[in-house]
């Protein structure tokens, strides 16, 4: 039974390359555990609850730990990254328009309150770009 507990194992392990979900190796790594309890008990009740205990533990602590390491943390692209940048009104922006500064470049924008005038000067927050317009409302305390 041992044997069998391996090869599942191994087999598991090796099909983690196709699948990079990190899944199948922590079930693989739980299925050498339980090779390795029936290996040392020779009892199918002992293996199975190891199995089952080191596969539940892998999978709720050692993946996730292990997807981050891995994946890294979620990057935006680079639109959806300037939503809530600080921008600089330089001419007037209102609901038809206007010219922001946003990380030093010159934006077009636009004012995301219709009844909102923002004057050169005035520090504003990208609500979202829509096209190639910065949509934006004032820093107001």
């Amino acid at each position: 039974m041992a044997l069998i507990w391996l090869i599942a194992g191994v087999v598991l392990i090796l099909a983690e390359v196709l699948s990079g979900d990190f899944v199948l190796l922590m079930i693989g790594a739980a299925a050498l555990a339980g090779a390795g309890a029936e290996f040392a008990f020779g009892n199918v009740f002992v293996s199975s609850a190891v199995f089952a205990a080191v596969s539940i533990g892998l999978i709720t602590v050692a993946r996730p730990w292990l997807k981050r390491r891995m994946h890294g943390e979620h990057i935006r692209d680079n639109v959806a990254a300037l939503a809530g940048a600080r921008a600089t009104v330089t001419s007037t922006v209102d609901s038809a328009g206007g010219r922001i500064k946003l990380n030093g470049s010159d934006w077009s924008a636009r004012a995301f309150d219709e009844t909102e005038v923002l004057e050169p000067g005035t520090i504003v927050t990208v609500v979202e770009i829509s096209g190639a317009t910065a949509v934006v409302m004032s820093e107001r305390l």
